[in-house]
């Protein structure tokens, strides 16, 4: 009978004894996409009608007001600061160097499944930095960087 007690208390010990895992976290997608004059990515539901009107605005830069990253990120884990995504951005050259900004904005953690943020760039920021020409999508739990993805040309 003191047998199983005695290897029930140890284990219980050992199990107290390990740490709690850190948060991790995935940025999983990230999707450039045009916005039109009513802020719309696509005219229906339909991922084909999407890519097709995606196509087109690419074709008709006229009838772009901004642009929008759509990003599918992951954490699991207790996060014992905010999380963040970021967006850094890097646009076509005028001048000397390429202008840079950086979209951010604070996530909820947790669940099972996969989570979409949305971070736009819009409006009179938009025409100011003009086409983006390489991206690189980061998350993060305070100061420490859980994941990242980048464009090719980043």
């Amino acid at each position: 009978m003191r047998r199983p007690f005695s290897l029930l208390s140890l284990c219980l010990f050992l199990a107290a004894a390990i740490p709690a895992a850190a948060a991790t976290g995935h940025v999983i997608k990230v999707l450039p996409q045009l916005l039109d004059s009513k802020g719309q990515h696509t005219t229906t539901p339909s991922l084909y009608d999407r890519d097709a009107y995606q196509a087109y605005l690419r074709l008709h830069p006229t009838n772009i007001t901004g642009i929008r990253f759509a990003v599918e990120w992951k954490s699991s884990g207790a996060a014992t600061a905010p999380l963040k995504l970021r967006m850094e951005l890097r646009g076509a050259v005028k001048g000397d160097l390429p202008p840079k900004t950086t979209l951010e904005q604070e996530v909820k953690p947790g669940g099972w499944f996969s989570h979409w943020a949305y971070l736009p760039l819009t409006g009179e920021a938009y025409r100011k930095f003009g086409s983006v020409t390489a991206w690189r999508a980061t998350l993060w739990e305070g100061d420490r960087l859980l994941s990242e993805q980048k464009s090719f040309l980043w």
